[in-house]
């Protein structure tokens, strides 16, 4: 590929306007569950740590989401920009699951991302905590896919 298929606007250094829509942008990518669209935000060989798994690349990448979503069953996901600098950002997030017996949960959590000069996500660190939730304690209800744009955020939820 070509760098001009390769740019993932908008680019490092980040402004809060900027590192705010790349959140959002990364938010939206995610709620769609599609791992080969989502897989294209990172590079080539784009590291990751999320909980005790470690992949490299788009293709552990790819593998990894398809496994995620199998699992985790009417996903639905807010992030928050928590702090920006250069090429970094650093983002909380909460997402809402159930499993295979029905059972929900909201993860939270924190990451850290590093971008490359096209705006491809190089660095991916996140650190994540299940907790078992009831059913009529969800906060996330809209319909499966991207958020709506009037829908309370994890600060306006209390979370």
């Amino acid at each position: 590929m070509n760098i001009t298929q390769e740019a993932r606007p908008p680019f490092p250094p980040f402004t809060h306007e900027t590192a705010t829509q790349k959140v959002r942008m990364a938010e939206d990518g995610w709620n769609n569950r599609d791992p080969e669209r989502v897989a294209l935000a990172y590079t080539i060989d784009s590291e990751w740590r999320n909980r005790a798994e470690f992949p490299v690349g788009r293709e552990q990448i790819i593998a990894f989401l398809q496994g995620k979503w199998a699992k985790e069953h009417e996903y639905r996901l807010i992030k928050e920009l928590w702090a920006y600098q250069g090429d970094r950002i650093a983002v909380r997030f909460a997402y809402e699951w159930h499993d295979d017996n029905g059972r929900w949960f909201r993860s939270y959590g924190n990451e850290n991302w590093e971008f490359d000069e096209n705006g491809l996500m190089r660095r991916r660190y996140a650190s994540i905590n299940d907790l078992p939730i009831k059913e009529t304690d969800r906060k996330f209800h809209w319909p499966q896919g991207r958020r709506p744009d009037g829908h309370p955020g994890l600060s306006d939820l209390g979370l």
